[in-house]
């Protein structure tokens, strides 16, 4: 196995007093708090002791104690320890959300081993793709055909040695496994008659032990926790080590951002899948933190979802700006019960400002906007809970966190407040690098900073406002157009659903915006009208050269706006 020297510690680093977000600081954060970073099993060994008996994961009616989830995890750190898991150990999750994947991901971590996160709706050559990059070795499913079938092409190819199957319906309250087992069996496959049965491993016989598993010394700023698949959009995913002392670090970072949280009261609505950073932190981390009853979704379903937040009396709800968005516009919006939320915090991507109103209104919540990457072990910055809050700002640093401006075309040299420029950050979240590519380690780091490619400003009071992405700016006659100020500007058309503007290439201008359009259920409207809307809202340089209105528009697993399908289509033509 190659070895990783990860990068050092940047939680040493002397910070300035000067800093612009210090005055803006809420009174009840301090952002200088001392964060002590720990083991992420850990993390959840504190959990169990301090709220045994309270529920740790609601999954389609049946319950899990904290006290249930800490043993299921403890027994598959023995199974797995049996199996040769250990430091240096790369497992892999092809799991919705389920409590099999909660058990699993803190037992893997109690066992030494990392996680490699996957997405289940990767085809087979993609997941072929990171199985080799991330030299994975074991790979823990579920025996839903869908999945199966896959985890059995990655044997059939050589790149993992062993795959662990869960039990779905085991999963399940017991009228609903019986009738799971009798009414979808062709959703099942049998692993016990798998040509590769040799190399399977059921759940059930991993888990047949007492739970006592040898502790590894790891060690939280060295020992990689997860890696982290970025999404590929811009490129060739890229696996960000993310240490124990990364993510446990932001979980706590998080924990003192949401003062009007109460630890052992709370109940988030796990819809975003926790294979994704923003909900491996925000939703599951967090949730163990802070002993909140997990409401588990193996997939997202709207109707459901909304049902959910009402009879479970649901307090938190991370989300991206699409589930903010659909939420909105479901037709019975009125006849839901969104009264007991407390905190919604939309990640991602950019918080449409119409959106946010709209959502406000509709929920009774503040809807507060934060950022992060899979390098930042996600969140980085967020809009203050009991403090002032910047409409289309992705808000001020967390503790222990430093945002920098630098020169796009010179990241050496940070920019005057104001100034448009790269945003660049330091923080003990920040990953140690990516996995076996020390270039791209090197070219993505500026001393400390980590430079995310992103484009924005920081105002007089610290707050941070994202223009676009650096990948996404569109040159048009030499001059620099950002998609996301079009999008904005069409989201204020009151026909406008959702919207998407990509780059295309232009005769006269070299290249030119292009808006792909969603339009709400019962609207219509014309090119000519959104052109005449725009007219006093931008430039002409900044006039899409096409409107195309689309049924739908492509999304991520998790619900972001796609533009990668929409160029390569562009770039077919």
């Amino acid at each position: 196995m190659t070895t990783v020297r990860p990068r050092k510690s940047r939680t040493s680093t002397k910070h300035r007093t000067d800093y612009p977000w210090l005055n803006s600081y809420p009174d009840s954060v301090a952002w200088d708090a001392e964060i002590q970073p720990k083991t992420l099993g850990d993390l959840l060994d504190e959990s169990v002791a301090k709220f045994a008996t309270c529920t740790c994961t609601r999954f389609l009616g049946k319950t899990m104690t904290y006290a249930e989830v800490g043993n299921a995890s403890d027994r598959v750190a023995k199974g797995l320890q049996a199996q040769g898991v250990g430091k240096g150990t790369h497992v892999g999750l092809l799991l919705p959300n389920t409590p099999s994947y909660v058990a699993f991901y803190y037992g893997v971590l109690k066992a030494g081993g990392t996680i490699v996160n996957y997405n289940p709706l990767y085809t087979v050559e993609e997941l072929v793709g990171q199985a080799k990059d991330s030299e994975t070795s074991i790979l823990v499913t579920l025996d839903l055909k869908m999945l199966l079938d896959k985890a059995e092409a990655l044997l059939a190819a050589g790149v993992i040695k062993q795959v662990v199957v869960c039990s779905f319906a085991d999963l399940l309250p017991p009228v609903k496994s019986l009738l799971f087992r009798l009414l979808k069996r062709k959703d099942l496959s049998d692993p016990l008659k798998s040509a590769h049965r040799d190399k399977i491993i059921l759940e059930r016989d991993l888990i047949a032990n007492d739970g006592r598993y040898k502790k590894r010394d790891i060690e939280p700023y060295h020992d990689i926790a997860v890696l982290q698949y970025t999404g590929g959009t811009t490129g060739t995913p890229k696996g960000a080590m993310l240490t124990h002392a990364n993510l446990s670090i932001n979980v706590l970072q998080i924990q003192n951002w949401t003062t009007n949280l109460i630890p052992g009261e709370e109940r988030v609505l796990a819809i975003l899948p926790f294979f994704h950073v923003f909900a491996m932190t925000t939703i599951l981390n967090f949730g163990v933190v802070m002993g909140s009853e997990m409401i588990l979704m193996p997939r997202f379903e709207l109707d459901e979802a909304l049902k959910l937040i009402g009879k479970c009396k649901v307090t938190v709800l991370p989300g991206v700006p699409t589930l903010y968005n659909a939420i909105l516009h479901h037709p019975k919006i009125g006849s839901f019960d969104l009264s007991t939320l407390k905190f919604c915090i939309s990640g991602g991507a950019a918080l449409p400002i119409e959106v946010k109103r709209a959502f406000e209104e509709v929920s009774g919540c503040v809807l507060v906007e934060g950022y992060g990457l899979s390098e930042t072990a996600p969140v980085a910055t967020c809009n203050p809970i009991d403090g002032p809050i910047k409409e289309g700002s992705i808000g001020i640093p967390v503790p222990q966190t430093v945002l920098s401006i630098r020169a796009i075309h010179n990241p050496e040299k940070e920019l005057a407040i104001g100034e448009d420029g790269e945003i660049c950050i330091q923080g003990p979240q920040v990953m140690t690098g990516y996995w076996n590519k020390p270039d791209d380690t090197s070219d993505t780091f500026v001393g400390d900073f980590f430079r995310t490619g992103d484009v924005g400003h920081m105002d007089d009071e610290g707050f941070t406002f994202i223009i676009d992405r650096l990948k996404d700016m569109i040159n048009a006659s030499g001059f620099k157009v950002y998609p996301r100020r079009i999008e904005e500007a069409i989201y204020e058309h009151p026909a406008v659903e959702e919207v998407t503007v990509v780059g295309i290439p232009d005769e006269y201008r070299g290249e030119a915006p292009k808006a792909f359009v969603k339009l709400k259920n019962d609207q219509t409207t014309s090119v000519d009208d959104i052109m005449n809307f725009l007219v006093p809202k931008i430039s002409k340089l900044e006039m899409p050269s096409e409107i195309e209105f689309r049924d739908e528009l492509p999304k991520t697993m998790v619900g972001k706006l796609s533009k990668k399908e929409l160029r390569a289509e562009e770039e077919g033509k």
